[in-house]
């Protein structure tokens, strides 16, 4: 087969060069796991933090492995958070197009001219057609079908033989690579297999296209996961193949559920959009996840908390670690909770402000003083019903709440409490938190007793829970003087029958 030279030489030309340029490359399969999260905004940090130009491209080779929308979550995720691309399907670029699918025949050429340069083969046997689901496992393919000559060849396809393209591993020597996190990796060229390029039905394998978009695209530096460093031999035997510079690849250690345990969506483990869904922000997971499986160095080195800006500003390829990263939740949980405490109010009512109307139907209970009185004790947003279901409606509880020992009170001095409270706060007329608080600890005073000794008591009987969002006043002033009083009685009663 003549092949047309001058669409080769086209092809280079249209690489862009000089600046780090590095891509994000998903495969529309599901949802955004961690790890896609992770290498996504790895990839951003590298080029931004060097001035450069980030790609995303999507790569549907897999046809039988795509799910309808999940192009849609990967756009919808991106832009989130705030990892914007220079290049892609929805922006173009000199590169494009940025979809496999639709560079279908650029695979087809470069196939032909690996084979041209004896980097590849054409097979017949319709052996092995599918690509191993686990990366790491070698799958061992020998055939006579590298000796057939140009005339055998041409009687086959003549005839209509199907046929598959291979790349041709050296059967001897070493191939040796460079990975930025793992140092040089040396292996036996007689443990690699020669791995099918280009399917019978014209369509590239992940591994194949993987290396000429990579190229074709400028990309300088390639960020993936460890259980692809096995097939970074190949990677490197076709860039040599072709004749082209090798990418700065760096292979990254996987996101663990624990100890043993690799993350995963079967075992429950949270996507992106489930950690949203769970009310955590954007800002907070995206400082969790950078320091997934990297550290910064020098004075940042103690530093946890960094916005998305300063992260770029303080990224550095050396800072990435060959240990896998376990996702710990709570330590996500506990970060989530700082952001959220910096919140400014008003966005915090904003994002809070539609749990809180389904928590708290009542129209006459302010959600903004609600608001201000839980963000600094809220973790995760959907923990708001949680702690505010109380005031749409006292919940049954036991009377043993009212015994607090840091408080000093009994079942006995919070009902003498409770009916003290109740003819100050029927002669209350400003139902406030200030002038609630200022008669409170004035009968406090009267009684001779600490303010505990009243405001306990008051606080279990108008909430009916232990933890609270507010003290006692602050309380009763969201629920009103007719509210607050009735579950004022209704606690001396739960106080008189367990006497």
């Amino acid at each position: 087969m003549e092949l047309d030279m001058k669409y080769f030489e086209e092809m280079e030309a249209k690489i862009p060069k000089g600046k780090v340029r590095t891509r994000f490359a998903p495969s529309p399969t599901g949802y955004m796991h961690v790890g896609n999260l992770r290498t996504a905004l790895y990839t951003w940090l590298i080029a931004r933090n060097a001035g450069g130009t980030f790609i995303l491209r999507i790569e549907d080779t897999d046809q039988g492995r795509l799910v309808e929308g999940a192009t849609d979550v990967i756009y919808r995720t991106m832009a989130q958070c705030g990892l914007t691309h220079d290049e892609g399907p929805d922006v173009g670029g000199p590169v494009a197009p940025y979809i496999q699918s639709q560079r279908r025949d650029t695979y087809g050429k470069y196939a032909e001219l690996l084979i041209s340069k004896g980097g590849a083969y054409r097979c017949f046997c319709g052996k092995d057609e599918t690509e191993p689901a686990d990366p790491k496992e070698i799958q061992k393919h020998v055939c006579d079908c590298p000796k057939l000559t140009d005339a055998e060849i041409a009687e086959k396809i003549a005839s209509g033989a199907s046929y598959v393209i291979r790349q041709k591993i050296p059967q001897k020597g070493t191939t040796t690579f460079h990975d930025a996190s793992f140092g040089d990796i040396t292996v036996e060229n007689s443990e690699l297999d020669d791995q099918i390029l280009l399917k019978s039905d014209g369509l590239p394998t992940y591994n194949f296209a993987n290396v000429i978009d990579d190229h074709l695209m400028g990309i300088t530096h390639v960020v993936r996961g460890s259980e692809y460093l096995s097939s970074a031999p190949k990677y490197n035997l076709l860039y040599e193949s072709f004749g082209w510079d090798v990418p700065t690849y760096i292979h990254c250690s996987p996101v663990m559920r624990d100890a043993q345990h690799k993350m995963s969506k079967r075992h429950g483990d949270p996507s992106y959009e489930d950690l949203m869904n769970e009310g955590y922000l954007t800002e907070a997971v995206l400082n969790y996840v950078a320091l997934l499986g990297w550290s910064p160095k020098g004075a940042l080195a103690e530093r946890e908390f960094f916005t998305l800006s300063e992260l770029a500003e303080a990224f550095d390829i050396a800072g990435i670690s060959k240990s896998p990263a376990v996702f710990d939740i709570a330590k996500l949980r506990w970060m989530n909770s700082e952001y959220m405490k910096k919140l400014p109010p008003e966005v915090f009512f904003e994002k809070a402000e539609p749990i809180l109307r389904e928590a708290i139907p009542n129209p006459a209970i302010n959600l903004k003083t609600v608001a201000a009185l839980v963000q600094s004790r809220c973790e995760i947003l959907t923990d708001l019903p949680g702690r505010v279901d109380f005031l749409a409606k006292l919940p049954d509880y036991d009377v043993a709440l009212y015994v607090h020992k840091k408080s000093k009170t009994t079942l006995e001095n919070s009902l003498a409490a409770l009916e003290a409270c109740v003819p100050v706060l029927e002669n209350l007329t400003d139902w406030t938190n200030e002038s609630l608080y200022a008669a409170l600890t004035e009968l406090a005073a009267k009684l001779e007793v600490k303010n505990s000794i009243v405001l306990w008591p008051l606080r279990v009987a108008v909430s009916g829970k232990e933890s609270t969002p507010g003290g006692a006043t602050d309380l009763c002033a969201l629920l009103g003087k007719e509210e607050s009083l009735r579950r004022i009685a209704d606690g001396i009663a739960r106080l008189k029958a367990a006497q």
